[in-house]
């Protein structure tokens, strides 16, 4: 009698039942681990900006204030990139011949914005403000990271639905008392949310998608 398939087919099935489970969890898993890399979520991110501005020097050796030039993060959804009034305040007598600060010294004469590029986004059906969060006591340092110690600014967090969720579900370890929300480096130490007396009522960060999808 004739063969019409060779003995090693036999095996067929059996590495059928055994590796395609083990394909299906293999794939799973590198899908999971791609979507979470850096290459997915732009952790990292850090654009080439018209003035090489130091965040390190600025509010790091000078320990400048994140709302002295982001001043509308405590009372509008975006934290507002700063006018260039707002670096000339400075820098009309700070370092005046300087290179670098050309861009700047002619948007201040044309009256025309620097066009930096913008570091941190979220796409356009994603809804954050950044005035409720700082009033929740929600620190500049667990989304920004440590920009104190950023020669160039670069996007620290994933900024991810999974990320945003798993603060909202508990925020307890990114609270800090209102008067700390800008500091670097802040150390809980004892402070408890629930015995601050500045906090007036609970939070309750949503969790339902019409919460950041409006």
């Amino acid at each position: 009698m004739a063969v019409v398939f060779p003995r090693w087919t036999n095996l067929l099935p059996l590495i059928g039942i055994v590796g395609g489970p083990v394909a299906a969890v293999g794939g799973l898993a590198g899908l999971y681990f791609w979507i979470h890399s850096p290459k997915w979520t732009d952790v990292g991110y850090a654009p080439p900006q018209p003035v090489s501005f130091s965040h390190q020097l600025h509010a790091g050796e000078l320990g400048m204030d994140c709302r002295y030039c982001h001043d509308t993060a405590e009372r509008a959804a975006h934290a507002a990139i700063p006018a260039t009034s707002t670096c000339m305040s400075c820098h009309a007598v700070v370092k005046t011949s300087s290179k670098e600060l050309a861009p700047v010294r002619e948007s201040a004469k044309t009256g025309e914005a620097i066009p930096w590029r913008r570091v941190h986004m979220l796409p356009d059906y994603a809804f954050f403000d950044h005035s409720v969060h700082l009033a929740a006591g929600i620190g500049c340092e667990s989304c920004h990271g440590r920009v104190d110690q950023m020669p160039v600014l670069y996007q620290h967090e994933e900024l991810s639905m999974k990320w945003c969720l798993d603060c909202h579900r508990n925020p307890e370890p990114h609270l800090r008392p209102k008067d700390a929300i800008t500091m670097m480096g802040w150390e809980p130490g004892d402070y408890d949310p629930a015995t601050d007396p500045h906090r007036t009522r609970e939070l309750e960060p949503p969790e339902h998608c019409s919460g950041c999808h409006r």
